[in-house]
């Protein structure tokens, strides 16, 4: 029955004031989905790798969702009834890229606002270390791209495929017309594999577009 759902870590990290800020645009109706931006560059507890990490992603994210979203790890936001009946959660390690892409995707509107975030009081129990969340978001960010944008993903894996077996085609071609060809039957072999993987992929892409 609630109209508007907000969704907070157990961490303490995000300040209980900001409340508003998230809800004041889904009331008004300027946004299904708001999601709270922290001031990353600045927060001291956080390693460079995962600086970057969060640049990255929230990147990755804004390409496959369509939408600006700046902080898109970020754990606090709030979401319109509607939105939360729309959205379904495959990852079972984190539901911040997924949701998003989902969102935008689904042609609710995303949107971000500044917040503040408290005094870090202990460690994550997302992840163990920080190697580890690079690993796992990593493969949360490729499985994204596969997910829900199967024809772009496929089809770079395709072309990339096709690419190297061409060139290694190109490679046995050369030897083979200046009589060396005997040598080099390994390429031959190896550049039809990868033309014919490259052919699957594409194919394969048009059919999960489909």
């Amino acid at each position: 029955g609630a109209d508007v759902i907000v969704n907070t870590d157990g961490d303490n990290q995000y300040c209980g004031a900001d409340v508003p800020l998230l809800t004041k645009l889904v009331i008004s109706g300027e946004a299904d989905v708001v999601v709270g931006a922290r001031p990353i560059r600045s927060l001291r507890h956080l390693s460079a790798v995962r600086k970057i990490l969060q640049v990255i992603g929230s990147w990755v994210v804004r390409v496959a969702s369509g939408t600006d979203v700046i902080d898109a790890p970020s754990g606090f936001r709030a979401l319109s009834k509607d939105a939360a009946k729309r959205l379904v959660v495959f990852n079972d390690y984190t539901y911040t890229l997924e949701t998003i892409i989902q969102a935008g995707r689904s042609g609710l509107t995303v949107k971000s606002v500044p917040i503040s975030v408290n005094e870090k009081t202990r460690e994550s129990r997302l992840f163990s270390s920080a190697w580890s969340y690079v690993l796992k978001s990593a493969l949360i960010i490729i499985r994204i791209f596969a997910i829900y944008q199967p024809f772009r993903f496929l089809g770079i894996l395709g072309g990339i495929l096709l690419s190297g077996g061409f060139v290694i085609g190109l490679r046995f071609l050369w030897f083979f017309f200046n009589g060396e060809g005997d040598g080099h039957i390994q390429s031959l072999i190896l550049g039809s594999i990868l033309i014919l993987l490259g052919a699957q992929a594409i194919m394969t892409a048009f059919l999960a577009d489909l």
